[in-house]
This record gives structure tokens, sequence and C-alpha cells, in this order.
């Protein structure tokens, strides 16, 4: 049986993306072959158009990302390996928005 060699990823970041962009939510959906996640920040402070209404979210998408289903796997891997780093580095989960 061959043997598969080993693989390294060396990924570049271009120079004008370093700072990266701010997303106050991210939705995601699938379709038959790709899981896409939109991130999205608001564009205005949240509001009511009436008086103990429903409060309006305005956000405008900032990035999609579109992924194979075989990499979501080892995305939920390291967002997992990442948040529990986190949670030890912090001792706490941040409060969430209601």
């Amino acid at each position: 049986m061959a043997r598969m060699s080993e693989q390294r990823l060396q990924i570049n970041l271009p120079q004008e993306q370093n700072g990266g962009v701010f997303a106050d939510f991210v939705r995601a959906w699938h379709t038959s072959d790709a899981f896409v996640l939109d991130f999205a920040s608001l564009t205005q402070p949240p509001h009511s158009a009436e008086p103990g209404g429903p409060v309006i979210l305005d956000a405008s998408v900032v990035a999609r990302v579109r992924i194979p289903p075989a990499q979501v796997f080892e995305l939920m891997k390291a967002l997992e390996q990442q948040l529990s780093s986190w949670e030890k580095e912090r001792g706490s989960r941040p409060e969430t928005r209601s």
C-alpha cells in the first residue's frame, strides 16, 4: 500500500487584509455542493419601527465564504480547539446579546 506523503499548507495573507473585517453576526446555509458563511456587520444602531415593536437590526455582509462539505468537519474541529484554548486563557464565556 502506498504511503501518502506529508502535506503542509502555507497561507499568505495580502497586506491589505491584515486587519481583517469585523462581523457582528454570521449566517450559515448550504447548497448541494458547498456550505456558505455570510459574515455581517450592523450598519446602524438597532431600532424599532414602532414603540414596543420588534427590534430591527440592519446589517450588511462584509464577507461570504464558501466551503466544500469535506472542509466543514475540519473547520468545526479547528473552531472547537480555538474556543477551548480561548476559554482556558479567559476563564469565562462572553455574555451574549439578547
